[in-house]
């Protein structure tokens, strides 16, 4: 794992998670933030989800994390799942990609994008 960001966060990012989520937003051409959430389904019942998105649709009640003036966002439902939640990322060639560390799952699928709470 890779150093953490920022410590007093509901959605923590290791620095190499947001090193490439920067990346990927540039690739994309646009200002966007980065929506974090969960919906049902997966194999341990409920999968994490992640997309980019227009800072306008941030809505009121959603929790936003701003990372060197990168805006992370989250919906209250989810946050319920996802407070505490380590987001980092590996380029390893096995078991690479995004990664979630998540202090409220009570289990997590071998594939590691879905767990229970």
């Amino acid at each position: 794992m890779t150093q953490v960001t920022q410590s007093q966060r509901g959605i923590l990012m290791s620095d190499a998670a947001l090193k490439h989520v920067l990346q990927l937003r540039e690739k994309q051409g646009q200002d966007l933030c980065l929506r974090v959430g969960v919906r049902g389904g997966g194999c341990s019942g409920m999968s994490y989800t992640m997309n980019f998105e227009d800072p306008t649709h941030i809505r009121p009640d959603d929790e936003v994390y701003d990372y060197e003036g990168f805006k992370v966002v989250c919906d209250p439902k989810s946050m319920l799942y996802l407070y505490g939640l380590l987001l980092d990322y590996s380029d390893a060639l096995i078991g690479g990609g995004f990664q979630f560390t998540n202090p409220n799952a009570d289990q997590t699928c071998g594939c590691g994008k879905s767990f229970s709470a």
